[in-house]
């Protein structure tokens, strides 16, 4: 336990009803700063309010499942380089999610620093999948932890605040550890994903539900999934928002 009190402490919040013993669990880790302490808190901040909508549609979605979905309180703003608060914060919430739903599947979804964390995380037991959006990733990220895992990264063309030269590099790394790996690219929008918002969030509800075998399988992603790297890793994501 990296936390200690006193000091801002991480949380896990519930989104829509929940399910008191849900089939899976879905964990959203939302984006930050590269160096901040400041306390994280705060349901106005923007990174948090972006990943707030695909939190509730996978909540809603997830009714037929069970499925509950969580989202992820840091401690601070900030990854703040070796320290790695991000990454922490998603390790603590793991553990105690496996302490309230304890042998669940869990799917990973982050964005930005949240999609940095996401995948750092990978390696704890429960996790099945991550979905990582517009990722914040450098050539020093591991890939050892996604063994066995599912992983979809998706980045936009239009991206300035993170790289999606970085993301591609990683997902071929990836693939040398898991062959499920695919990514995706969305012409035409940036780092807030908001000028295709339904497209990102169909992806992400296809992605989440068909690795839980809520629905079943999409096959746009498995598709993507199946070809062999580079192809599998510069899938133009379709959709009628280009």
């Amino acid at each position: 336990m990296p936390h200690h009190c006193p000091g801002p402490q991480p949380r896990i919040e519930p989104v829509g009803r929940g399910h008191r013993d849900p089939s899976a669990v879905v964990l959203v880790l939302h984006g930050g700063r590269a160096d901040s302490h400041s306390p994280a808190g705060g349901r106005k901040r923007l990174t948090y309010l972006r990943m707030l909508p695909f939190a509730r549609m996978l909540a809603s979605a997830g009714r037929a499942g069970p499925l509950s979905v969580y989202m992820l309180r840091y401690r601070y703003r900030g990854w703040n380089g070796p320290d790695m608060d991000a990454f922490r914060d998603a390790q603590w919430a793991l553990t105690e999610l496996e302490r309230r739903h304890p042998g669940v599947p869990v799917v990973l979804l982050g964005h930005s620093m949240g999609g940095r964390a996401a995948l750092r995380a990978a390696g704890a037991a429960a996790v099945v999948a991550v979905c990582a959006l517009a990722p914040w990733l450098d050539a020093g990220e591991p890939v050892e932890q996604l063994a066995g895992r599912t992983v979809l990264i998706a980045h936009g063309d239009r991206e300035r605040w993170t790289d999606p030269r970085e993301s591609y590099a990683y997902a071929v790394r990836a693939k040398q550890i898991t062959d499920r790996v695919c990514r995706f690219d969305v012409f035409g929008d940036g780092h807030a994903m908001l000028r295709r918002a339904g497209d990102w969030s169909s992806l992400v509800r296809r992605f989440v539900l068909g690795e839980l075998g809520i629905e079943p399988e999409d096959p746009e992603i498995s598709n993507a999934l199946r070809q062999p790297a580079p192809n599998g890793l510069r899938a133009a994501l379709s959709g009628a928002e280009r």
